[in-house]
């Protein structure tokens, strides 16, 4: 086994980088798997029913995984000496504003589009009951900006006072979500609306100001748009949609479920 630092390839850099990406997406999918079996049975249930074959394999690719990350983050200790997260220092107060901001630049976003947006096609409608509630359905409105784009918010300035510079430009997303207002750049298609709704579901279930702290706290850890737990549920849920649309599944479950572990 080589090591990268002698071989000084960083394109192999690149593509372990690129791999670990990939396993992380995987692993999500087996916490998504194992959620859903956590809501339905309970550990007695699983423990006495069963096959006593796949039980084992699971548990044993669960142990071997978990002691494989925990050798390589006791490294990273003993290395630099950071704490495994590798998040910087947080200026709370300088955070606390920025959240207040950001709700109340969502709540300003929302009202400035509702009263443009309409509500969901039959078709769209038809498409999203199996997995959103009817409540959530009649409430969104769909806004469509025809290659118009939104700028960025003002309470960038604050949270980048904070520490969190990562952001994404809001004016290369496909999609935003301003608690029931779903704005689209392009065309809409049935997986751009099922994510964008994912969102809904998150602002209703945490409210704004939760959703914007969690949004914010979550990129300050992980320092890049793509693995924030907010964001990185919405896409793990989209790719079950995507990968098997006739399977119906209940998206508040889900958000529950990981709230109330306090996953995001």
């Amino acid at each position: 086994m080589s090591s990268l630092d002698e071989a000084g390839d960083r394109l192999a850099s690149l593509q372990m980088n690129a791999e670990l990406r990939h396993a992380q997406l995987e692993m999500l999918s087996a916490q998504c798997a194992t959620d859903r079996i956590r809501l339905r049975y309970s550990l007695e249930d699983v423990a006495q029913h069963a096959q006593r074959d796949t039980l084992r394999k699971a548990w044993t690719s669960a142990s071997a995984l978990y002691e494989y990350y925990r050798a390589v983050a006791g490294r990273v200790l003993d290395l630099d000496g950071t704490e495994r997260s590798g998040a910087p220092s947080v200026n709370e107060a300088k955070l606390e504003e920025a959240v207040a901001r950001a709700a109340d630049s969502l709540r300003a976003q929302r009202e400035l589009f509702r009263a443009t947006g309409l509500p969901l096609e039959r078709r769209r409608r038809q498409a999203m009951r199996p997995f959103f509630s009817d409540a959530v359905l009649d409430q969104v409105r769909i806004v469509s900006l025809e290659g118009k784009r939104v700028p960025n918010p003002p309470f960038y300035i604050e949270a980048r006072a904070a520490g969190i510079k990562d952001f994404p430009d809001v004016s290369h997303l496909a999609s935003l979500t301003f608690e029931d207002v779903l704005i689209f750049t392009g065309a809409i298609a049935d997986r751009n609306l099922f994510h964008a709704l994912v969102r809904v579901v998150q602002f209703q279930v945490l409210g704004p100001e939760r959703y914007a702290e969690l949004f914010l706290r979550g990129l300050l850890r992980t320092r890049t748009h793509a693995s924030v737990p907010l964001q990185a549920h919405a896409f793990l849920l989209e790719s079950e949609f995507a990968g098997n649309p006739a399977q119906p599944f209940s998206v508040e479950e889900r958000v529950r479920l990981w709230s109330n572990q306090s996953r995001y």
